[in-house]
Order: C-alpha cells, then sequence, then structure tokens
C-alpha cells in the first residue's frame, strides 16, 4: 500500500524556509524556531554564553546558554508574573533583592512602586548588564539610572551570605541550573535557608520555577518540595510566555499566614496597584494574579507524586533546550 503524501508533513531538510534560524529542541522530538535577521552582540565568559539576536516575529531577544531567556515581544508578560503577585500582596514594600535580573526589567517592574525606596540587584555576570544597558532600552525602561536601584556585577550566593540588610521583597531571577552554569548552587536547600536570614517580617520570596509543560516538568515540582522545607507557605503560578512557546511557572514563598497565596484577593491587588504604580501593568491585574494560581489537576497531581529535593550534595540540573 503507498504511503499517503501529505504537505505538512516536511523533511527534515526542508523543515524550515531560508535564512538563519535559531532553534530549540524541547525534545529530540519537539521544536520552537525563531527567525534570526542579525546577531546583535554576543558574549562569552566563564558564567555563560549569551547573545542578542534580532528576531523577525518577536524583536530582540536574549539567548543564554541556547535558551530564550527574554524577548521585546513579551518580556512583560514574564516581568510582571514573577514580580507584580508579591509587589502588589505586601501592604508596603520598601526593599527589594534580586538575584540575577540582567536584563533591569525586573528592576523596572519594582521601581515603578512609589514607595519603593531601595533595590538591590546582583548578578553575577558583567556583560549581560552591559549588554542590557546598551540594547535592552525598551526593557529597562531607565531603570539602571534610578538612584534607587544599587547594581552589583556579583555572586548573588555571595551577597546572600554576606549582607546585614534586610529586604521586603526577594525574587530569583535567575537562569536555570544548567550543569556548570553559575546558577545551580542557587537553586538548593541550603540556599533558600540562608536567604531567610536577608528576609524582613512578613516578606515574600518569589522563583522563576521552570517550564510548565508536561513535556518538561521535573524542576518546578523539585522546587515545590525544596521550598516547603524552608517556607510555611509556598504556591504554584503559571503564565503562558509566547516567545518560549510554553507556559512557565512560578512559586511565591512566605511564613506569614496574611500573605499566604490563597489568601490573595483580587479587588485588594488592584487596589494596591491603583494605588501605588506610576505606571500601569500591561499583563497583569487582580484577577489573572489570583487566577494564576489556579492550577491544573495535571500539573497538582505531578506535584504531589514528587519526592525529589534540591540540595547541595543532590543538585538538579536543568535545560529548557535539549539538543
Amino acid at each position: 500500500m503507498k504511503k499517503p503524501v501529505f504537505d505538512w508533513i516536511k523533511n527534515s531538510r526542508s523543515v524550515l524556509p531560508g535564512g538563519d534560524w535559531f532553534v530549540e529542541f524541547f525534545t529530540p522530538g519537539e521544536l520552537h524556531a525563531h527567525r534570526s535577521e542579525r546577531v546583535l552582540e554576543t558574549s562569552a565568559t566563564a558564567f555563560q554564553e549569551a547573545a542578542l539576536i534580532q528576531t523577525h516575529t518577536f524583536g530582540k531577544v536574549l539567548v543564554i546558554d541556547g535558551e530564550t531567556q527574554s524577548s521585546q515581544y513579551d518580556e512583560a508578560f514574564y516581568h510582571e508574573s514573577l514580580v507584580a503577585p508579591a509587589l502588589l500582596a505586601h501592604s508596603a514594600p520598601r526593599n527589594a533583592l534580586i538575584l540575577g535580573g540582567g536584563e533591569g526589567a525586573t528592576a523596572r517592574e519594582l521601581l515603578n512602586d512609589r514607595g519603593m525606596q531601595r533595590v538591590v540587584m546582583a548578578d553575577i555576570d558583567y556583560n549581560i548588564l552591559r549588554f542590557a544597558k546598551k540594547h535592552l532600552g525598551s526593557w529597562h525602561k531607565g531603570a539602571f539610572a534610578d538612584p534607587r536601584l544599587r547594581l552589583l556585577a556579583q555572586d548573588a550566593k555571595k551577597y546572600v551570605e554576606r549582607t546585614s540588610l534586610k529586604f521586603d521583597l526577594v525574587y530569583s531571577d535567575l537562569p536555570s541550573p544548567v550543569e556548570g552554569g553559575p546558577a545551580v548552587q542557587l537553586y538548593t536547600l541550603e540556599f533558600y535557608r540562608r536567604l531567610k536570614r536577608v528576609l524582613a517580617p512578613g516578606a515574600v520570596f518569589t522563583v522563576q520555577a521552570g517550564p510548565g509543560t508536561p513535556l518538561q516538568f521535573d524542576l518546578h515540582p523539585a522546587l515545590v518540595n525544596t521550598l516547603t522545607r524552608a517556607f510555611r507557605f509556598v504556591g504554584s503560578y503559571t503564565a503562558f510566555i509566547p516567545s518560549y512557546d510554553m507556559p512557565w511557572t512560578f512559586l511565591y514563598c512566605t511564613d506569614d499566614a496574611r500573605l499566604a497565596p490563597q489568601r490573595l484577593s483580587a479587588a485588594a491587588l488592584d487596589r494596591a496597584a491603583a494605588a501605588r504604580l506610576k505606571r500601569r501593568l500591561v499583563y497583569s491585574d487582580g484577577e489573572t494574579i489570583t487566577g494564576a494560581f489556579c492550577l491544573p489537576k495535571y500539573y497538582r497531581d505531578r506535584i504531589k507524586a514528587s519526592r525529589a529535593v534540591i540540595t547541595e550534595a543532590r543538585p538538579m540540573f536543568f535545560s529548557t533546550s535539549q539538543h
């Protein structure tokens, strides 16, 4: 019997149109590709490999260690999702710490709060900061020049271990824990327990926690198990990021029952945004935030079934790019 031929089944040699493409294989059988119009700048340091590319659809895209880090088109989806829940849940945050955050967009979202007095941002790779200052103005929107921002090109882990400051909000905006990469030790139970020393009473810690696709849902359950050993209340939430071509997950952690994720109120979050934010949000509001914590049954089942805990002795290495 003759095998049927369909136009929508492509030979691997002709699957992509002509031109240059940045390709991420999520599994050996699944890929996402961006047409690359030109490479704006590259950097290879002792910490990571980075490239800033101009793409056809998503504008400028920052790629670190082969993974899409953020894109000009939809970075607000990611950065507002990371920042807004804890920022708006806290009644009066004055001091915030960012672990990583090289693009400057996480700092931008925090500095959008009129009451914010100091944001410390510790990113180990000076070259990423240089990239951001030079090329990512639409991301940081002048945040690097804000006198409330203290920018540190240093190891965030060492900063946490040495600082005497206390913070109302802490955000882990780090790249994935790639084997040999700079972020691996900042995804461990030991680090999270040390981090609690720099949290002020009533503080919230938020971490980007990996893909939410069933194809790559291993890091998130392990982080849930790890963080529940350090915090009383841990809530998972998600947002779909078009340039990632998948939902992305986050974890909201606190010891304060008043700020527990299940107690978040859409109306209260909207009131906080109206009273405190200088610029209206693009992606997030109270309904978006509270809805993001309503996880599909599949996620809840996978989290419940997981027994993995990430420690210094048993780290978890992870990358969305499998090729």
